[in-house]
């Protein structure tokens, strides 16, 4: 047992799970790769009022959840709670927007953190996949995130998912909800930090989901009554796209996400399997967010869908993914002038693109086939004196149990052969 562990509400990733959390990430980027995004990377960590002005003051992140810290030249710097500020950040610190090239499509990949209590499916320490749009106010673009999310769990075997959809309008028609919403949330039996939300960001007061504030909700003022009417067109336009990719999608009127940012619409993935923690991913349009981290207009869209919680989706609809195999070969040598002769093969089919491993350490034959067995490789190499004297080395086929020499120099070509 080491002095060590992993902090609280962190996890480690080690080998054999750690190859679900590969093949979700790259499920979820495939689709996006095809569909001209390409790949950016920011810090783990930001200027604290990045956060600020693109999340909200008013949001959880920000008031209680941001991993904080001052540097020795006084600057505050939080590490990242979520992925759009920053990579809208990089995008217009690179001036990417300037090439002429709207919308500027980008995804990625990381660890984001969060200062929360420790459950199933939420940690202070998670992984995200996720893509922007940026430049662009287009209903189609809105649509296509949709349906590659979709596309991506899809191509996973998850089934039991559904889209949450909704408008939450824009600057034209959203004041004229809030102000009607804020007089009816203050008539409410509610706590002092829910009252002065409603002063702060009201539409934050629907994503409350302690049952007692939601029975209050019930006779709430819907947004979609307020809604401008090219926001209501252009809301339909997404519902209809979606509708003729055949991705069913569930109105939700009272969904309006954790951050302020969103503008029109917005989404979420939810799995009834995982609980409590039932989101597995989202995101929206946010047409504002560019100006208020000190940008020119940029209205865009995007989503981060959680592999943690689709990894726990999997589970909770027993997929087991096809996995790619580890180890093809094993080659198990007898003696140093073997281990040498073999481990020369070995290079040699890895540099063939070939998953090849080694019995390390001078092992006996007895140990040595069983890490063969325990690293699922479909054939064993296995040589000795004698057979080197005789300039071949022992074929197993670890599925079937035959053996058979091959001559030393064509090992790899009849490994090639066989594998396909």
């Amino acid at each position: 047992m080491s002095t060590f562990q992993a902090p609280k509400g962190t996890y480690d990733l080690t080998p054999p799970d750690s190859a679900k959390f590969l093949a979700v990430r790259e499920a979820i980027a495939a689709p996006l790769r095809d569909s001209g995004y390409g790949y950016i990377e920011t810090p783990g960590f930001e200027d604290v009022e990045l956060f600020a002005r693109g999340v909200g003051e008013s949001t959880d992140i920000v008031t209680k959840e941001m991993y904080t810290l001052t540097t020795k030249g006084g600057a505050e710097l939080a590490l990242r709670p979520e992925g759009t500020a920053s990579v809208l950040r990089a995008a217009l610190e690179a001036n990417l927007h300037k090439a002429g090239n709207l919308p500027v499509k980008l995804w990625y990949s990381g660890s984001y953190y969060r200062y929360e209590r420790p459950q199933k499916g939420r940690y202070r320490h998670f992984s995200q996949v996720g893509a922007e749009a940026i430049g662009t106010e287009d209903p189609v673009l809105d649509a296509e995130l949709i349906i590659l999310a979709d596309q991506a769990y899809r191509s996973l075997g998850l089934r039991q998912f559904r889209i949450l959809l909704n408008s939450l309008g824009d600057k034209e028609c959203r004041p004229v909800y809030r102000e009607a919403l804020q007089t009816f949330l203050r008539d409410l039996d509610l706590d002092e930090e829910t009252r002065r939300r409603i002063e702060i960001n009201p539409l934050r007061v629907l994503d409350d989901k302690r049952p007692d504030v939601q029975r209050q909700l019930t006779d709430a003022p819907k947004l979609r009554d307020y809604l401008c009417d090219a926001c209501k067109a252009y809301h339909e336009v997404v519902r209809a796209l979606l509708t003729a990719a055949g991705v069913a999608y569930e109105d939700d009127e009272k969904l309006v996400r954790g951050l302020d940012y969103y503008t029109r619409t917005t989404f979420e993935f939810v799995h009834d399997g995982l609980g409590s923690q039932s989101a597995v991913g989202g995101g929206g349009r946010y047409d504002g967010l560019s100006e208020m981290i000190g940008g020119p207009a940029l209205p865009s869209v995007g989503w981060a869908l959680g592999v943690d919680r689709t990894v726990l989706a999997l589970e909770a609809e027993g997929i087991e993914l096809d996995l790619p195999v580890t180890t093809s070969v094993y080659a198990v040598p007898l003696g140093e002038e073997a281990r040498r002769a073999l481990f020369a093969v070995v290079t040699e089919l890895r540099r063939a693109g070939i998953a090849a491993d080694f019995a390390f350490g001078g092992r006996g034959l007895k140990g040595a086939m069983k890490s063969a067995n325990r690293s699922g490789a479909r054939y064993t190499l296995v040589a000795g004196e004698r057979d080197l004297a005789e300039g071949v080395v022992q074929l197993k086929d670890m599925e079937s149990g035959d053996q058979s020499a091959v001559p030393l120099t064509e090992a790899v070509a009849e490994l090639t052969k066989r594998l396909g």
